[in-house]
């Protein structure tokens, strides 16, 4: 049994979650957890730092078998070593594939609200976005189908997709990825898909690959460690791309940045991941399935705020708009009155107006002091 429960403390670390900001604020905004490495991740940076010499470094096949292992056995996803590309970090990887697959002018398709850095990936190369907005059936989001063949013109040619789906929390069905599979090879669309969250998930996530091969050859899927095991701060993802045209094309990109190579810790501290850690992370997402579920349940006893329970990721969509305040007064509410810090919903897209993004993958303990907060604030007005 590992101990979720433990509170550690993370100020004056230069941690961004906490020492941004000030001592009576309780930060629950970007996404990473506030729980201890598990010891296999920690003993491996211990033993790569006393090798004492931090040089340039390159992967090992050890690495490589560690990420085809594990996708295998947590996914039933077949990897080849040669689709592995890594790179520092998905939101880069996000960027560099819209750049492989469209060409400036050209338009990219997403489901908002939606992770805030797709919109950048797409226009700050010069390229359109087009939004389909998701259908919000009292906090649960589905696609409308209807709506993308109304917005896609002839010169959509690419499809970006969350799953599981940040901030609204959906694992998408074999059915709503078959749907989008077929929308992308009618119209003859690549897919990028960023998958950074899928091993926090509370019923079964499929890969997209598998839904169908001849989507896969133009697909470029964008996994990490870094959600799943806390390590943001280590600069690691797989980006996994089947087809050997795009692969090349998209490592040309890369390359021209000199951004492609792993630091000295990645190699040993993502085997140690891969390989070490699977009880910690099934025990992980019990956890956080509870803290969503009390969050929840407290929060839609708090009228009139409304959340749905997540089928995946660790962060709560919650439902303020019954509270009749401009997105920059319900900021102002949860920070000065309830001395919280949530994600703004509008860093999600206009359809984020009137929500925030709790993180709950912390101690249960942060969870409800939340609470306590938030009914106190909601009854002071």
């Amino acid at each position: 049994m590992y101990h979720f429960d433990r509170e550690y403390n993370r100020r004056n670390t230069e941690c961004v979650k906490w020492d941004a900001m000030g001592e009576d604020i309780l930060p629950m905004w970007i996404a990473d957890m506030d729980f201890e490495a598990p010891a296999p991740i920690y003993e491996a940076f211990v033993k790569r730092a006393n090798h004492h010499v931090y040089a340039y470094s390159k992967l090992s096949n050890e690495y490589y078998q560690a990420v085809i292992d594990f996708m295998q056995r947590r996914h039933n996803f077949h990897v080849e070593k040669d689709w592995i590309v890594f790179t520092p970090g998905v939101v880069i990887a996000l960027t560099l594939g819209v750049q492989a697959v469209t060409e400036p002018g050209e338009e990219v398709m997403i489901l908002s609200p939606v992770y805030g850095p797709f919109r950048g990936a797409t226009t700050a190369c010069g390229r359109k976005l087009i939004e389909s907005p998701l259908v919000n059936n009292d906090g649960y989001y589905t696609i409308d189908f209807d709506d993308m063949e109304k917005r896609i013109t002839p010169n959509t040619k690419a499809f970006m997709l969350c799953s599981p789906h940040n901030p609204v929390g959906r694992v998408w069905t074999k059915e709503e990825l078959t749907k989008i599979a077929q929308f992308c090879l009618k119209h003859n669309l690549y897919l990028i898909a960023d998958e950074i969250h899928n091993d926090l998930v509370f019923k079964d996530h499929i890969v997209m690959n598998n839904i169908s091969d001849e989507l896969a050859e133009k697909t470029i899927l964008c996994t990490a460690p870094s959600k799943t095991f806390n390590l943001a701060g280590l600069q690691a993802s797989n980006i996994i791309i089947k087809n050997e045209e795009l692969r090349n094309k998209f490592k040309t990109l890369l390359g021209n940045l000199h951004v492609g190579s792993a630091n000295a810790f990645v190699d040993s501290v993502v085997i140690a991941a891969y390989t070490q850690c699977d009880q910690w992370l099934d025990e992980l997402n019990e956890y956080i399935k509870g803290n969503l579920e009390y969050f929840a349940k407290e929060i839609n006893s708090i009228a009139p705020l409304k959340m749905h329970v997540p089928e995946g990721t660790y962060l709560a969509w919650v439902d303020c708009r019954g509270l009749k305040m401009t997105d920059e007064e319900l900021t102002a509410f949860f920070k000065e009155k309830c001395h919280l810090a949530f994600n703004g919903g509008t860093f999600f897209g206009p359809e984020g107006s009137g929500f925030v993004r709790a993180n709950m993958a912390c101690p249960r303990s942060y969870v409800e002091e939340a609470v306590k907060r938030i009914k106190a604030g909601v009854a002071s007005l």
